[in-house]
């Protein structure tokens, strides 16, 4: 019997696939984890026992430093999003929600555009930019103009999203072209297009960790990883520097007279359609009592 620590792969069927220094061990969990609803998720870092005959099991579910309910993920480092400049056309509250959802986990949300060839990205990478956030475009005819993001993704722990069509799919090919093979029957095993399977699963691509699941989709995002309405502003990085100015201590940052964001909006220091997914954000969380979010 032997005493190993590894990282949780997939769960289906009441087994965790946990890979340690590259060897998978089909484990189950002990029965206290249910006990205290704390069951193992993807993304998990756990301790296993693995005995000479029978089922390894978890044993140990080390400390999250973040975890959402949908996708059931764990210790995610990086929310890859997704969004073409055509076809689907861009979504700003969309986008903006997935942002501020991944900020409010400690996840550093990425954008990355999609048919820059078809139309130009410039738009797009100027409001993220201005507000902090990372974000790089690409054409699928330019294979090299998404090494930057592979190189950012390193040794790190990613989830890609976005809308049906954007070219998620292509993007993956295109970062590791040596598995374009896999990347096709990942999307076949996780029933892309068919929405029937909420399995999730990472994969160890070139020493980076890589999930990319329908299941991972803006309603799951909304409905499972609801921001709290004082939460909400923080989940804005450009807002951060005008948050103590406010002339009111109680400003909601909507639409009072005297408040510094709305001020740097109307000077162009903030996007104006940030500021109005913020708006919007707020407004569908402001009357929600406690009780209706569990």
């Amino acid at each position: 019997m032997k005493t190993l620590n590894g990282i949780v792969l997939k769960s289906t069927g009441g087994f965790y696939y946990v890979e340690v220094a590259q060897v998978v061990y089909e484990c189950k969990a002990r029965g206290i984890f249910r006990k205290k609803n704390n069951s193992p998720k993807v993304g998990d870092r756990v301790t296993i026992t693995v005995p000479e005959d029978g089922y390894c099991s978890i044993d140990e579910i080390s400390s999250r430093k973040n975890t959402l309910r949908r996708p059931p993920l764990s210790n995610i480092d990086i929310l890859v999003i997704v969004v073409s400049t055509v076809e689907p056309a861009p979504n700003y509250l969309v986008i903006d929600k997935m942002t501020a959802a991944a900020v409010d986990n400690d996840i550093e949300p990425v954008i990355v555009i999609s048919k820059s060839d078809l139309k130009s990205a410039d738009e797009l990478l100027s409001t993220y930019r201005k507000s902090g956030i990372k974000a790089f475009s690409y054409s699928s005819d330019d294979p090299d103009s998404a090494s930057h993001i592979k190189e950012l993704l390193k040794g790190k722990v990613s989830a890609f999203t976005g809308n049906s069509g954007v070219g998620k799919s292509t993007l993956l090919n295109i970062l590791y072209p040596d598995l374009k093979l896999e990347t096709g029957e990942i999307s076949e095993k996780l029933g892309r297009g068919r929405h029937t399977t909420r399995t999730v699963e990472l994969f160890n691509i070139d020493g980076s960790y890589v999930a990319d699941t329908p299941g991972f989709s803006t309603v799951d995002l909304e409905r499972y990883n609801m921001i709290e309405k004082e939460n909400i502003q923080f989940c804005f990085p450009e807002f951060e520097e005008y948050l103590t100015t406010c002339q009111f201590s109680s400003c909601s940052h909507t639409c009072e007279k005297g408040c510094s964001i709305i001020s740097a909006v109307n000077e162009g220091k903030i996007a104006k359609s940030r500021h109005q997914s913020y708006v919007a954000m707020y407004d569908e969380v402001k009357d929600i009592k406690q009780w209706q979010k569990k």
